[in-house]
C-alpha cells in the first residue's frame, strides 16, 4: 500500500518516498491503535499522517527507549541533534541521513503547518530528560501543550476542515490532550519503571497516594484502594477532556472523520478496558480486545463509504474522493 499512497500524494522522489516509507513503518510498528484509524484516511493524506507520527516517534524513542544504553547525557545530545536538523529542514535545509526529518520537513511545507507547533513539541521532549513528576495539573498541562496538543493542531491542515480552523483548534488541541492522558493511565506502571509519575502529584494527594506507594504496588503485584481511587479519578479527569474535544470530529473534512473518530474511540476504549480490568495497570498493560477494535474497523469503512458517496453527490468536490477498496482490511 506504500507505493499507492505515496502516489495519491503526488510524492515522486525515490528519496522522499523512501523517507515517507520509513515514517510508515515507524507507526505501523509502534502505534497500533493510531495505525489503523490513519487507514481509514484517504490514501493521499496518509504519508503526512506518517511522517508527523514518525517525527513524535522518533523523538520520543531517544528519550525513552528501554532497550538502549545510552546515558542521560548521550540521550540529551542525539535530541538536541534532532533539533539542529528539525530547525534546518524547517527553514530550508536538508537533513541529510534522518528520513524521518526529511518527510516532516516535506509534510510540513505542503500543509504550511505552523513551525511553532514542531517547536514546543521539541521542548516537551527536552523536558522529559530531567522532569520526573508534575505537582498539579497546570503543570502537567503545561507540558502536555508541547507533547500533545502541538500533535493534533499539526494534524489539522492535513485533515482539513469545514468550519474555520481557528475554531477546530482548540478541540483539535483537546483530543491530543486526551489521547496522551489515556496513555499515562494506561502506561502508568511502565513510566514508574523509568522513574516518571505523569499523574499530577495534586490528583495523588487528594487520595493519600504518593511515589513510595506506588513503587510498592508495581514491586509487589498488590492493590490498594487508594491507588485505585486515584486512577478512577484520573480516568474521570481523560474523559472530561474527551468531552471537550468531541464538539471537533463534526467540523472535520468528511472524508476525513471517519479515521479522527475511530481514533477517539479506540483510545476511549482504553479507559473502558482500564476500568474492566480494575485498574490494574501497575502490575499489567490495558490491551482493548480485538474483537472490540474490530468493530470500531467496520464502522469506520462504513462511514469511509458514506464519506465518498456524500462527496459524489456534493455540489462542490470534496479535496480527494475516497475510494473503498482502498481502505485496508484491520488486521
Amino acid at each position: 500500500m506504500t507505493g499507492r499512497e505515496l502516489d495519491a500524494a503526488g510524492i515522486t522522489d525515490p528519496d522522499l518516498r523512501a523517507a515517507y516509507a520509513r515514517c510508515r513503518l515507524l507507526n505501523a510498528r509502534h502505534g497500533r491503535t493510531y495505525f489503523l484509524a490513519t487507514r481509514l484516511l484517504p490514501a493521499g493524506r496518509r504519508p503526512a499522517v506518517h511522517a508527523l507520527y514518525g517525527f513524535a516517534r522518533w523523538a520520543d524513542d531517544i528519550v525513552d527507549d528501554t532497550g538502549s544504553a545510552a546515558t542521560p547525557a548521550e540521550r540529551a545530545a542525539a535530541l538536541a541533534r534532532l533539533d539542529r536538523l528539525l530547525r534546518r529542514a524547517l527553514t530550508g535545509g536538508r537533513p541529510a541521513g534522518e528520513p524521518v526529518v526529511v518527510a516532516l520537513a516535506d509534510t510540513a511545507a505542503r500543509y504550511a503547518i505552523e513551525p511553532a507547533h514542531f517547536t514546543d513539541f521539541m521542548a516537551s521532549m527536552r523536558a522529559d530528560l530531567t522532569v520526573t513528576d508534575y505537582a498539579t495539573y497546570a503543570d502537567l498541562r503545561t507540558y502536555m501543550h508541547g507533547s500533545a496538543a502541538v500533535i493534533g493542531l499539526q494534524m489539522l491542515p492535513v485533515l482539513g476542515t469545514v468550519t474555520a480552523r481557528a475554531l477546530a483548534a482548540p478541540h483539535a488541541a483537546a483530543l491530543g490532550v486526551a489521547f496522551q492522558l489515556t496513555n499515562f493511565l494506561r502506561d502508568v506502571g511502565e513510566d514508574l519503571d523509568r522513574g516518571r509519575i505523569y499523574l499530577p502529584a495534586d490528583l495523588l494527594a487528594a487520595h493519600n497516594v504518593h511515589r513510595e506507594l506506588l513503587l510498592w504496588s508495581r514491586r509487589t503485584g498488590r492493590s490498594d484502594a487508594r491507588i485505585t481511587a486515584a486512577l478512577r479519578a484520573a480516568e474521570d479527569l481523560t474523559r472530561g477532556v474527551y468531552r471537550e474535544a468531541e464538539p471537533g470530529l463534526a467540523m472535520l473534512d468528511p472524508v476525513a472523520r471517519p479515521c479522527i473518530r475511530a481514533a477517539f474511540l479506540l483510545y476511549r476504549n482504553i479507559l473502558d478496558t482500564v476500568a474492566d480490568g480494575g485498574y490494574a495497570v501497575l502490575h499489567h498493560r490495558a490491551v482493548v480486545p480485538r474483537r472490540r477494535r474490530a468493530a470500531v474497523a467496520a464502522d469506520g469503512l462504513v462511514r469511509v463509504v458514506a464519506a465518498r458517496l456524500g462527496a459524489r453527490r456534493a455540489p462542490t468536490p470534496m479535496p480527494r474522493r475516497v475510494d473503498a477498496l482502498d481502505v485496508e482490511e484491520p488486521r
